[in-house]
C-alpha cells in the first residue's frame, strides 16, 4: 500500500512540474516576442518631417555666424559669435577653428537635449576630415586653413548638404586650398567665401577661389576683421568680383532653394 501511495506522488509531482515547465517556457517565448517588437525602428513621426512646401532659411548674423532652419525646423548654428537671433533652441553647432570670433558657444543659451556639437577636433579626429549625417543634414569637413594665422591641421570649412538637397559651403577662415578644385564637382548651390585680406586671403583670391568651386551663388563674408564692434562692409562686400555674387546684409535671412 505504501508504495502504491509512492507511485501517486510521483505521478503528481512530475505532473506539476511538466505544468510549470511549459508555463515557463510559453512566457519566455512571449516575452522574446514583445522585445522583438520593441527592438524595432521607430517609425518617422510628422514632428521629424518637413512640412509640405518648407524651405530652409539661412540668417546672417554677422562676420562668420550663421543661422540655418531647416525645413524640419531643426536649428543649426556656426561659429557662433555676434549678431542677433540666437533665441532658437539649438539642434546642432558647427565650428571651424578655435579662434575667439569663430568660437562664442555660450552665445547659444538654448540647445535641445539632443543638440550637438561639432567643432574642429570632432571634425578632423584621427587626422582625416569626417562626415556626419544627423538625418535631416550631412554635414561634410573640408580643408581650411594654408595661411600663417590658420593652420590646415586645426581648421575646417563645412559643407551641409540638408534633406532636399540644397547645399550650403562655408569656407570657415581659410586662403585657397588645394581641395577647392575637387569641390566643383559637388556642384554646390551656395558657397560663403572669407575675404577680410588681413588674416586670410582678401578680395581677388576670393573671387579666385569661387570661380574654382563654381557654386551657383558665391556670398562674400568675414569680409573684415573683427574690430570696434563693426562685422560687416556692405561696400566692400559688393566689390566681391564674382558672376554668381550674391550680398547678404548683417541680419538679412534668406531662403535656401535649388
Amino acid at each position: 500500500m505504501k508504495r502504491i501511495v509512492e507511485i501517486i506522488m510521483s505521478a503528481f509531482l512530475a505532473f506539476i512540474l511538466a505544468a510549470c515547465t511549459g508555463t515557463a517556457s510559453n512566457q519566455a517565448e512571449k516575452n522574446e516576442q514583445k522585445g522583438e517588437q520593441n527592438s524595432a525602428p521607430a517609425a518617422e513621426t510628422d514632428e521629424t518631417k518637413p512640412s509640405e512646401g518648407a524651405k530652409a532659411k539661412l540668417l546672417y548674423m554677422g562676420h562668420a555666424s550663421l543661422r540655418i532652419t531647416t525645413a524640419e525646423g531643426k536649428v543649426i548654428y556656426i561659429d557662433p559669435f555676434v549678431g542677433e537671433g540666437y533665441e532658437p533652441a539649438a539642434d546642432l553647432i558647427l565650428v571651424t577653428h578655435a579662434h575667439f570670433d569663430h568660437n562664442a558657444l555660450d552665445k547659444i543659451k538654448n540647445r535641445k537635449d539632443d543638440c550637438r556639437t561639432i567643432t574642429w577636433k570632432e571634425a578632423l579626429a584621427d587626422g582625416k576630415h569626417q562626415s556626419f549625417d544627423l538625418g535631416y543634414v550631412k554635414i561634410e569637413a573640408v580643408e581650411a586653413g594654408y595661411n600663417k594665422n590658420h593652420d590646415v591641421k586645426e581648421c575646417v570649412g563645412y559643407i551641409l548638404t540638408l534633406s532636399d538637397g540644397v547645399t550650403v559651403y562655408v569656407s570657415g577662415d581659410t586662403s585657397k586650398t588645394q581641395q577647392m578644385p575637387e569641390l566643383a564637382e559637388k556642384k554646390l548651390d551656395y558657397a560663403f567665401y572669407c575675404c577680410d585680406g588681413v588674416y586670410n586671403m582678401d578680395l581677388p583670391e576670393a573671387a579666385e577661389c569661387a570661380k574654382l568651386v563654381g557654386a551657383k551663388h558665391d556670398i562674400p563674408y568675414h569680409v573684415i576683421a573683427a574690430k570696434d564692434g563693426k562685422y560687416f562692409d556692405r561696400e566692400r562686400a559688393e566689390q566681391f568680383d564674382s558672376p554668381n555674387r550674391l550680398v547678404i546684409g548683417e541680419g538679412e535671412e534668406i531662403e535656401l532653394v535649388k
